[in-house]
C-alpha cells in the first residue's frame, strides 16, 4: 500500500493527466492530446469524461482476478484440503488475517496497473488511494470544464463524488475508519491526517454520496449525454447506484460493531445505532420508491423455471434469476438482468472458462477440469435455507423431515444448491471412461462416490449459483461454445430490499417503515419470499424484535448466498466470534435409496438415515479479527495513521 498511498500524495500532474483508459473508447471518445494538458484535459465533457473512465477500469473483477480465486470469508464456504490451503478463506479459518497481502490470489491484493484491460491487473487495495486521489483531482478542476452543459457538469462531478465515497466504503468495510482526504495534496504538504472512527468515516461518505445522488441521472440513456452512447450505459454509476451506497454506508455506520466496537460475546448483536438506521431506511426508501413507480430500469428478476436443477426458465418469464450471476448462450451477454445496479467491466468475458467456472464440482478424473481447488458451501450455512413455508428448519412448526431432508425446501436451495441424487451430468458419460462411470449422479452420502476431502465433496454439498453444474467436461458449458460469462454485481436491487428491511428492523422492529416508502421491514421481506414464491415471516416471528432480525439475517443469508457479503455480515453483526457463525461443518447420512431411484425420481423426495452434521473446523478468534491489519509499511508511513488494535 505505501507505494500507491505515494501516488495519493505525491502524484506529479503530469502523470496524473496520462492516466488514459484503452476502454474509454468504448463508451466516450476524448481528444488525442487531453492527457498532455491540463487545460484540455478537462476543458469539455468528453475529454473530462475520458478522464473519468479509467476510474470505472479499477473496479476490480471479484471472482476473475486470478486462475482461482476465494471471496466467501465466512462461515458459508470452505476449501477442499490441498490446493485449497493456500487461498486465503483457508488462511482465514486458521485465523491468519496477514494472510490478504502475503497471498494475492483475491480481489483485495493485486499487482495493480490503472491502465491495464487485464482483469488480473486491478485490486482493491491497489486502486483505492489511486483513485481517491483521481476523484479530488477531478473535483479540484471542475472550473475547468467550461465547454459543457449544465447536465454535463453534473454528470461529471456526480461520477467523482461517487467515486471518492464508494472506494472509501468498500476499504472501510475490512479495515475500519481511514483518513477521508477531500483536496489533491500536493508534494510539499505534511502529512498529519489522523484515522477517523468508522462512523466519522461514514459520514463523509455519505455526503458525497447524496451530492453524486442529486447530481446523477436515474437512466443515462434519457440524457442528452447518454444517447450519444445509446445501450452502453448500464455500467455507468447513477442516482439508484448512489442511493444505494449512501443507504448502505449510514446502515453499517448503524450496525453494532461500529456502534459498539468489537467485543467476544456478540451481546450487542440487537443493538444499533437507532439515528443512523433511520437515516439508511429514508435512503433506501428513496430509491424503493423510484423502482416501485416504474421511473428506473430496474426491477427484481423473476424466479420462474421451467427446470430448477438445470436453471431452465419458464416460456413466460422475461428475466431470469440466474443471469444475475452468469450468462450461456446469449452471445457472452454481460450478467446482471434488470436487477444489477453496480458492476465493474467485464472485457475478458472468456475469462469465467478459463479460471472461475471450474472450481465448483468433482476433480475425480478431471470431470471438472484444471485445477484442483473446489468451492464447497458448508452445511451450517445450507441450513439457512429454510422450507417453502417460510419457516426456519429448526423450527418446530416447519415440518422439516430429517428422513426426507432435502423435500419441499426454500426453492432457492434447490437452486443454487447441489446434493445426493442431483444429476450432475446431462450427457452420456462414455463406457470407456471408467472412472467416471458412476458420476452421473452426485453420491454426496456418507462415504459416496463424490465425497472426498481432496478431489471431491468434504459438505456433503456442492453450489451452482454462480455456476450451472453443466460446467463439467460432458455438459461442457465452460468451452468457447457454451459462451458462459460470470459477474457478481457489487450491489443489486434484492441487496436493497434487505438492507432497507434491516434498517427499520433496526430502528422500530417490523413494522417500521420509511416516511418516503409503503413498505414495512415485513413488507420488504415478503416483497423478497413472494418472487420465490416462499411463504410470508411467520406472526411469531414478527411479534419478536429480536426474532425477526434474525429472520432479516437468515433472508439475507439465502438470498445473497456465495455472492461475497457473509464476512462483512458475520463482522458487523458482532458474530464473527460467536457459536455457531465460527463453525464449519458436513452434512453427514446414509442412502436408503438405491442409485437406480435418482434417474427415475426427484431427488428431493429421497429419503435418507443417520442424518446429523459433523464439525469440520472451529474458527478461533479474538476481537481483533473484527478487523484487518494493515502492513507494517503502511502504518511507518507517518505517526497519525494507527495500526488497529491487537495488531
Amino acid at each position: 500500500m505505501k507505494n500507491i498511498y505515494k501516488d495519493l500524495l505525491f502524484g506529479a500532474m503530469s502523470v496524473c493527466l496520462a492516466w488514459g483508459m484503452t476502454s474509454c473508447t468504448d463508451y466516450l471518445d476524448k481528444e488525442a492530446d487531453s492527457t498532455v494538458s491540463p487545460d484540455v484535459a478537462f476543458a469539455n465533457f468528453n475529454n473530462f469524461q475520458g478522464f473519468v473512465e479509467e476510474i470505472y477500469n479499477c473496479i476490480p473483477d471479484k471472482e476473475k482476478c486470478y486462475w482461482t480465486v476465494t471471496f466467501n470469508w465466512g462461515e458459508d464456504e470452505i476449501l477442499n484440503t490441498g490446493m485449497g490451503d493456500g487461498h486465503l478463506t483457508h488462511q482465514l479459518d486458521l485465523a491468519n488475517f496477514r494472510g490478504w497481502y502475503s497471498n494475492n490470489q483475491h480481489w483485495l491484493n493485486r499487482p495493480s496497473t490503472p491502465t491495464s484491460t487485464s482483469k488480473f491487473d486491478h485490486s482493491l487495495t491497489g486502486h483505492a488511494w489511486y483513485c481517491i486521489r483521481k476523484a479530488n483531482l477531478g473535483l479540484a478542476n471542475l472550473d475547468k470544464l467550461t465547454v459543457a452543459t449544465e447536465e454535463e457538469r453534473n454528470i461529471i462531478a456526480g461520477q467523482l463524488y461517487f467515486f471518492r465515497a464508494w472506494w472509501y466504503e468498500e476499504m472501510m468495510q475490512y479495515f475500519g475508519g481511514l483518513p477521508y482526504i477531500k483536496h489533491v495534496i500536493g508534494p510539499n504538504e505534511e502529512m498529519r491526517f489522523p484515522r477517523l472512527s468508522y462512523q466519522e468515516c461514514a459520514d463523509s461518505c455519505a455526503e458525497d454520496f447524496r451530492k453524486a445522488a442529486d447530481l446523477l441521472p436515474v437512466n443515462w440513456d434519457q440524457t442528452t449525454v447518454g444517447k450519444q452512447t445509446l445501450g452502453k450505459n448500464d455500467l455507468r454509476v447513477n442516482k439508484i447506484a448512489a442511493l444505494g451506497y449512501l443507504g448502505k454506508v449510514l446502515l453499517w455506520a448503524s450496525s453494532p460493531l461500529y456502534e459498539h466496537g468489537p467485543e467476544m460475546n456478540g451481546s450487542n448483536t440487537y443493538n444499533y445505532n437507532k439515528e443512523y438506521a433511520k437515516k439508511a431506511a429514508e435512503a433506501f426508501g428513496e430509491l424503493l420508491s423510484l423502482v416501485e413507480s416504474g421511473q428506473t430500469q430496474y426491477s427484481l428478476a423473476e424466479f420462474d423455471y421451467k427446470d430448477i436443477y438445470n436453471h431452465v426458465k419458464s416460456s413466460n418469464a422475461k428475466s431470469c434469476f440466474s443471469d444475475i450471476f452468469y450468462t450461456s448462450g446469449q452471445d457472452w451477454r454481460m450478467p446482471g438482468s434488470v436487477e444489477a445496479i453496480f458492476r465493474g467491466p467485464s472485457s475478458d468475458f472468456n475469462g469465467s472458462n478459463w479460471n472461475f467456472s471450474k472450481t465448483w464440482g468433482t476433480k475425480i478424473g478431471s470431470l471438472v477440469e484444471h485445477d484442483n481447488v473446489i468451492h464447497q458451501p458448508t452445511a451450517n450455512y445450507v441450513n439457512y435455507y429454510g422450507m417453502a413455508n417460510g419457516l426456519p428448519l429448526d423450527d418446530p412448526e416447519s415440518g422439516f423431515d430429517p428422513e426426507h431432508p432435502f423435500k419441499d425446501r426454500d426453492p432457492r436451495f434447490y437452486h443454487d444448491i447441489v446434493f445426493d441424487g442431483f444429476k450432475y451430468v446431462n450427457t452420456t458419460i462414455p463406457a470407456s471412461d471408467k472412472l467416471l462411470s458412476n458420476q452421473q449422479y452426485c453420491g454426496l452420502y456418507t462415504g459416496g462416490q463424490t465425497r472426498d476431502l481432496a478431489n471431491a465433496s468434504r459438505t456433503g454439498y456442492y453450489t451452482q449459483k454462480l455456476v450451472p453444474h453443466t460446467a463439467n467436461k460432458y455438459d461442457g458449458v465452460y468451452n468457447w461454445s457454451g459462451s458462459l460469462h460470470v459477474y457478481l454485481p457489487y450491489m443489486r436491487l434484492a441487496d436493497i430490499y434487505l438492507m432497507y428491511a434491516e434498517a427499520c428492523a433496526a430502528f422500530g422492529g417490523a413494522t417500521a417503515k420509511a416516511s418516503n416508502f409503503s413498505k414495512t421491514a415485513e413488507g420488504a421481506i415478503n416483497t423478497l419470499r413472494d418472487r420465490v414464491k416462499v411463504k410470508h415471516v411467520a406472526a411469531k416471528f414478527v411479534a419478536d424484535d429480536h426474532l425477526f432480525m434474525d429472520e432479516v439475517r437468515r433472508e439475507r443469508a439465502v438470498e445473497l448466498a456465495f455472492e461475497g457479503f457473509r464476512f462483512n455480515d458475520l463482522q458487523r453483526w458482532l458474530l464473527l466470534t460467536v457459536y455457531p457463525y465460527n463453525i464449519k461443518t458436513s452434512q453427514e447420512f446414509n442412502r436408503v435409496e438405491d442409485d437406480s431411484y435418482f434417474s427415475k425420481n426427484n431427488p428431493a423426495n429421497a429419503r435418507v438415515s443417520n442424518w446429523h452434521e459433523n464439525v469440520i473446523l472451529e474458527r478461533n478468534y479474538g476481537t481483533k479479527h473484527y478487523f484487518f491489519p494493515f502492513q507494517d509499511k503502511d502504518v511507518y508511513l507517518y505517526k497519525e495513521f494507527k495500526q488497529n488494535p491487537g495488531w
